[in-house]
């Protein structure tokens, strides 16, 4: 199972948010730089995660990005789900469609190697995905304010 560079910008995005200290925020831009990708890109990452309800975007002076409740607690295994979609490993009804759609047993193993996939994921939070060495890693990361 590979996923999708979208998906990858936006678990990387909440790792990042995971490590903010408590009463800070971020901005998009900083996140992209922090992440060395391109902002548009992270952009259209972090608003999907906001759709999802696990980032929140505040505006103003002190404004900027924090991770939610529930971006703190849901399971990796469903956030990759949600920014995955439910999608076949295997286009069997493409153009043209593959002339064993009708009696292939592959399509099945791959659906369950993939649940398999995602099952995996189920028991971890971000939490965990930002402990040490990651966490100290994601903070040095950080692009620094002037003061």
């Amino acid at each position: 199972m590979r996923l999708t560079k979208f998906t990858d910008l936006a678990l990387r995005a909440v790792m990042r948010l995971a490590v903010v200290d408590e009463g800070m925020s971020v901005t998009s831009r900083e996140v992209a730089e922090a992440m060395d990708v391109p902002y548009s890109h992270m952009t259209k990452a972090i608003s999907r995660l906001q759709h999802l309800g696990v980032v929140e975007a505040r505006r103003g002076r002190s404004g900027g990005l924090v991770l939610t409740p529930l971006g703190r607690r849901a399971s990796v295994g469903w956030l990759v789900r949600e920014l995955e979609g439910d999608t076949e490993v295997v286009a069997c009804e493409g153009d043209p469609p593959c002339p064993l759609r009708a009696a292939c047993r592959l399509r099945g193993a791959l659906r369950e190697a993939q649940e398999a996939f995602f099952a995996a994921l189920d028991p971890l939070v971000i939490a965990d995905l930002v402990a040490p060495p990651t966490g100290p890693v994601l903070v040095g990361l950080a692009v620094r304010r002037p003061e």
